[in-house]
């Protein structure tokens, strides 16, 4: 019982008796409103408890020896498909010219349909002559012929190879019995008007380079890398190099989460949606892209875990001429150098830092159980004084009235 005394004397929530509690209707009214702001205020709590933020953070990237994925989906509407070439070359040396792997070419009907035609190039050589006597030996027409058919040139494709090799331009074959036979100029003509839907992945070394979609068959010399551009400049459509960047990205695209607050992490590519235009057939596009490997690290997941999200995030600046050189029509003060390829390229650079995307919880589960008690226990002393106050100036009314 002593015990239980001194307990008592520590009490710091002393009650009163039934009897000397006085309820009134003022009291109810600000007991409801209290009870309306906690949970008002609790919820809002929870929800701030439950939101996920993203922490970003600067790290150097170590990775060695990657590839570097790249998609693009470009569309030129004043440019056949049979005219498109795309190569690919870095800093190490290696180049990937013609590439067609990953690459899908779609025709497109006459400028402004532009409409889906095939999901495949028209073969422009598909007419080959099967009846050919089999010792048929087919000229090269002062080229070199190659070695595996012991010199000989029995298709169109194998004297354009063989011009190719030697740095030669080719033309439209006239005058070349192999074309003549498999009517490679007939199908030159047929695509002259399409347009062309460039769409597909690359993967390349992660260095310094850029790839290019430019005009003519491509090849290297020791010195230069050059494209057949006769029959660009010589058909008689007035082909241009107008082109529309539907997208454009650098491996794999960041989750588009609406719970996610930060707007960096929404992977928009300022590529995207972006169109060129040019009405002249000598004009050039680039791009100067600056890539930086980027990790989306979801909830609980750390570096090198399953659900870890490797990508990477971009730059750009553009700037385009005419190869005829002189003074731009936009900046007087500007003048352009003469020469060089027509086409769109991008040379890409790659960033020596990293940028890490952390998912975290803004706040902790002690941090929320704290605002909860402070939510309740200031909404009740607040609502306590008011309470007391309407109470003890409504006596006071009352006295003044009785007096």
């Amino acid at each position: 019982m002593a015990r239980g005394s001194r307990l008592t004397r520590l009490d710091a929530f002393s009650k009163t008796v039934e009897d000397a509690r006085v309820r009134t209707t003022s009291g109810g009214i600000v007991t409801m409103v209290s009870v309306i702001v906690v949970i008002f205020l609790v919820v809002g709590e929870f929800r701030d408890y439950r939101r996920i933020v993203v922490q970003p953070e600067l790290v150097v990237d170590k990775g060695r020896g990657e590839q570097l994925p790249i998609n693009l989906n470009i569309t030129f509407p004043h440019l056949p498909c049979n005219l498109v070439t795309l190569d690919v070359m870095d800093v190490s040396g290696e180049q990937q010219t013609g590439v067609t792997h990953g690459i899908h070419l779609t025709r497109l009907s006459k400028f402004p349909e532009s409409q889906p035609i095939s999901t495949t190039q028209v073969d422009l050589h598909a007419d080959t002559a099967e009846h050919l006597d089999p010792t048929y030996c087919g000229q090269c027409y002062g080229a070199p012929g190659p070695k595996e058919k012991n010199g000989c040139c029995n298709t169109c494709e194998d004297v354009r190879e063989a011009y190719a090799t030697n740095g030669w331009a080719f033309g439209a074959g006239e005058g070349v019995e192999q074309c003549e036979r498999e009517h490679y100029g007939e199908h030159l003509a047929e695509m002259r008007e399409e347009g062309c839907n460039v769409a597909g992945h690359l993967a390349v070394n992660k260095v310094i380079g850029n790839f290019h979609i430019a005009p003519g068959k491509s090849f290297s010399t020791p010195q230069m890398h050059v494209h057949d551009l006769q029959q660009y400049f010589n058909s008689p459509k007035e082909h241009t190099f107008t082109h529309i960047i539907h997208s454009m990205s650098f491996g794999p695209e960041l989750p588009l989460d609406t719970s996610v607050e930060s707007h960096a992490l929404q992977a928009h590519n300022p590529l995207d949606d972006t169109r060129q235009d040019t009405k002249e057939r000598s004009y050039n596009f680039m791009y100067f892209i600056k890539v930086v490997s980027t990790s989306f690290l979801p909830l609980g997941v750390e570096l090198g875990q399953p659900g870890a999200i490797e990508t990477h995030q971009y730059s750009v600046t553009s700037h385009k001429r005419s190869l005829s050189g002189g003074q731009d029509s936009e900046h007087p003060d500007t003048m352009h150098a003469r020469g060089g390829i027509p086409g769109v390229f991008f040379s890409y650079d790659i960033s020596p830092m990293k940028v890490i995307n952390r998912e975290t919880r803004q706040k902790s589960f002690v941090s929320f159980l704290t605002g909860v008690c402070a939510v309740i226990g200031g909404t009740l002393t607040v609502a306590a004084a008011i309470d007391r106050g309407v109470y003890e100036g409504g006596l006071r009314v009352r006295k003044l009235h009785q007096g």
